[in-house]
């Protein structure tokens, strides 16, 4: 062993020899131990970026600011969902230990009834159901179990930004096609209902290489909340085409306006061909709690479980405990007025009504939302007045701008151009995100901020 020791104590302290004296022992280390090869795995190619990092750093340099960028609640979750996380961490002890790989089983067994009944299947809590960390983890886990190298993946656009990196890290090719809107009145607010597929260009985008389609209703960053005709389209061409759907409705609860959320799933044929995603954290105000999970028929679920055993295997116990104790109660209530999913959407639009009528004072033009934490508002008249923001020549305007508001005007936005792809993001970057929910003190510093902006609008 000694003898060992000494000549890697040798290999390593051999470049010191006739070195200048005050050579840095370890800047030779450092040499020495250096690899040559590349690390980075081919597949992270073109995925290092990542908007989020970028526009959070940027608010968080600026004093008094007010972030409306990112999509968390900054106010507490129901009562019920706190107490029955406070009892999952001090009530049974052995909620501190491994669960079942796939799922606690009562919150396996919660979800199964809960939204079979909304499906109109009967659900196995076995074989149709996988709880991951987080929705995130579920479209992350459904890609590497179902997407080959070189699988076409149709992505509908704007997109939720991480559904094109999951894609080409599983080596897929991602196919774009784009929500457009329709003209409106002059003076006529627009809305998310108003940007449509077109029919054609969506059926152009299906070949024999296409392997899934992801949808997400409601949206996130646009708020739409596709229609059942359109929810019919899409199923029809997936059936013909013999094409996988990966359906993301974190944001199902948060339906405004009288408008109806429609799960895919529940359309005829569909069940056996789509993933149904969702989230506690969305569905019950605890995004750090990280519990999502995966619906599904169980010819495309044990795919999903094979990459969940062989990554996560299990996630944390007592958040499952916690949003299984929350839907039992959900369950007992729902459809009635006590009902959170009742009582959380009346209020958080709301929020997006105050949010709405507060941007329209300064000039900003929003497209008001059907559903979803977010609206997108139409930045044209600045991009007209002030076209030379400070920035790189190739930049989207919207992500100029949205670094000058921040700095100049204390607002944290989201530019909409990077829920694009690069060929289309010079053709919609003059929108930029905002999210509403929000607690009322944030509204009420966010009103502040735009007076002040208004104010300065003012000759």
């Amino acid at each position: 062993m000694f003898r060992n020791a000494a000549a890697i104590y040798l290999h390593l302290v051999g470049p010191l020899q006739g070195k200048k004296s005050g050579a840095s022992l370890t800047r030779c280390l450092h040499q020495t131990l250096t690899m040559a090869k590349q690390l980075q795995a081919r597949r992270l190619d073109r995925i290092d970026y990542n908007p989020w990092v970028e526009f959070a750093k940027l608010a968080s340099e600026e004093a008094d600011v007010v972030n409306l960028g990112q999509g968390f609640p900054d106010f507490s979750p129901p009562e019920f969902a706190v107490e029955a996380f406070q009892h999952a961490v001090s009530g049974d002890f052995m909620l501190n230990q491994y669960t079942k790989a796939f799922g606690y089983p009562p919150l396996t067994k919660i979800l199964a009834s809960f939204f079979g009944k909304l499906l109109g299947q009967e659900i196995d809590p076995l074989k149709n159901v996988l709880v991951t960390v987080g929705a995130y983890g579920a479209l992350f886990t459904a890609f590497q179990a179902l997407v080959d190298e070189g699988d076409e993946v149709i992505i509908i656009e704007p997109f939720f930004d991480c559904y094109e990196p999951m894609t080409l890290m599983a080596g897929g090719r991602p196919v774009f096609v784009s929500l457009k809107p329709s003209p409106t009145q002059k003076g006529e607010p627009d809305s998310s209902s108003n940007w449509q597929l077109d029919p054609t260009e969506l059926a152009s985008k299906f070949t024999s290489r296409t392997k899934a389609f992801i949808l997400n209703t409601p949206n996130n960053p646009l708020g739409k909340v596709f229609s059942r005709e359109e929810l019919e389209l899409v199923a029809s061409l997936c059936q013909q085409h013999d094409v996988v759907c990966i359906t993301d409705e974190v944001y199902q609860w948060l339906v405004f306006d009288g408008f109806q959320h429609i799960s895919i799933a529940s359309l005829p044929g569909m069940w056996e061909r789509t993933l149904t995603i969702g989230s506690a954290g969305k569905t019950f105000s605890v995004t750090g709690w990280k519990v999502g999970w995966v619906l599904g028929p169980d010819s495309l679920m044990k795919h999903l479980r094979t990459v969940h055993q062989n990554s996560i295997y299990s996630c944390a116990t007592q958040g499952q405990a916690a949003v299984a104790q929350s839907f039992e109660r959900e369950q007992v209530h729902f459809g009635q007025p006590s009902s959170y999913f009742v009582q959380f959407p009346q209020y958080i639009q709301r929020c997006r009504d105050h949010m709405i009528q507060s941007l329209q004072s300064v000039g900003l033009r929003p497209v008001i939302p059907q559903g979803s934490y977010f609206l997108i508002t139409d930045i044209s008249d600045f991009k007209n007045k002030m076209p030379d923001l400070p920035g790189a020549a190739d930049e989207p305007y919207d992500r100029r701008f949205v670094k000058w508001m921040i700095k100049n005007k204390g607002l944290v936005a989201i530019p909409v151009s990077i829920f694009f792809s690069v060929p289309h993001q010079k053709f919609f970057d003059h929108y930029i995100r905002f999210c509403f929910v929000k607690d009322e003190s944030t509204l009420r510093a966010m009103d502040q901020k735009l007076q002040k902006w208004k104010a300065e609008l003012t000759p």
